[in-house]
């Protein structure tokens, strides 16, 4: 999750954070619980024998956040088009959807029903810890107010986040097959893998009925959903590293060290996923996804056995790169993992890529200084 490191204080509704530019590189993630800054935990223990700084509990906090915003989004994928049972209920699928879905990997209404378990049991998790702690938990639910899909499968009921107009930028894509770049040591533009995605605003599930016809505009709804999940799950391991090198209980540094490749894991999972979203041109928007195994670049062209490699589908597995210092030989990692103003980072790029359009002035208050908090933390000694 690359930021500029800038920071947001006034009018911190969407087109204020967009003004002070959007992260790069993406990543996810972010009450009632107003203690939004967070207080030291009382003497509330658990295990551990002690409570938590000011610090590590603004870090838990803006996670806490982003897990039921996350598990929100999740939620109305699984309703449409993953597998409802005890552990993910709501909605009824939709079979035209779910079809799509399947078509570019079988598993996928499994995948979404096994993140979507992850993701609420995080939320659940980090509120009770909080709590445990003597820390304020986090409650999203008063912003719970955006109208979601009426299309047939859906619940119906109000909704956190906007999955109907993404603007998805795809650049993790090249940036873990580059070789050559890392965002932490020499940050560069990153090309896309579906340039279209970053160029306008698309809907990942149908809105309506209306847009399960004609087949490729639904299957080019379905890519979308391909191609926006892994865009988030490595925004989400990236975070959780990075927040992880502020941590001052030992016990936190554990929690954060724990989720982060949970994270990743879905990231890695649905990375190949996406891979196979099938090459098309939507009739009803003109949203263009590349058949990225041909060997031409897609946003500028070219060719070339250095492009081939940089967009073939299989090669999923990223290369080692730049690290600390170019001085020292490459080395493979998780990238970007720089701790400077990574929250409002994620914040920035969440909010630029629409998840949630047509939430209030209150809503990205809260989200700001839940964001400027855990950026504000430090390590203790």
């Amino acid at each position: 999750m690359t930021n500029d490191g800038s920071v947001i204080s006034c009018s911190p509704n969407r087109r204020s954070f967009l003004k002070t530019g959007l992260a790069t590189a993406g990543a996810v993630t972010m009450g009632t619980g107003l203690l939004a800054r967070g207080t030291r935990a009382s003497a509330q223990q658990t295990g551990s024998g002690s409570s938590l700084t000011s610090g590590d509990v603004a870090m838990l906090q803006f996670l806490a956040a982003g897990e039921a915003l996350e598990a929100d989004f999740y939620d109305q994928y699984n309703e449409l088009g993953g597998l409802r049972d005890d552990e993910v209920s709501g909605g009824t699928g939709n079979r035209i959807y779910t079809e799509k879905l399947r078509r570019i990997d079988r598993n996928f209404s499994q995948y979404i029903h096994d993140i979507a378990d992850d993701e609420m049991s995080h939320q659940a998790f980090l509120n009770a810890y909080l709590v445990s702690k003597g820390a304020d938990p986090v409650d999203m639910e008063p912003f719970r107010t955006l109208h979601g899909s009426t299309a047939r499968g859906s619940s119906g009921k109000l909704r956190l986040t906007n999955l109907m107009q993404l603007t998805i930028n795809t650049s993790w894509w090249t940036r873990y097959r580059s070789s050559s770049n890392n965002p932490d040591v020499n940050p560069t533009a990153f090309e896309q893998a579906v340039p279209d995605l970053n160029n306008g605003s698309f809907p990942a599930i149908p809105r309506t009925d209306d847009d399960l016809y004609p087949h490729e505009h639904i299957q080019a709804i379905a890519n979308t959903a391909a191609f926006h999940i892994p865009t988030v799950e490595q925004g989400g391991g990236s975070l959780r590293l990075a927040l992880a090198q502020k941590a001052t209980s030992v016990e936190v540094l554990r929690l954060l060290i724990s989720m982060g490749p949970i994270e990743l894991m879905h990231f890695q999972t649905l990375s190949e996923t996406a891979g196979n979203a099938p090459p098309l041109i939507d009739p009803t928007n003109g949203l263009r996804f590349p058949d990225l195994d041909c060997g031409v670049d897609p946003n500028t062209g070219a060719r070339g056995a250095a492009i081939r490699e940089m967009f073939q589908t299989n090669l999923i597995m990223p290369e080692p790169c730049p690290f600390i210092s170019t001085s020292l030989p490459v080395c493979s990692v998780v990238r970007p993992t720089n701790t400077t103003g990574v929250a409002m980072g994620a914040l920035k790029f969440l909010t630029g890529m629409g998840l949630f359009t047509g939430q209030s002035d209150a809503f990205f208050t809260f989200l700001t200084n839940l964001a400027e908090a855990a950026d504000a933390a430090q390590r203790e000694v």
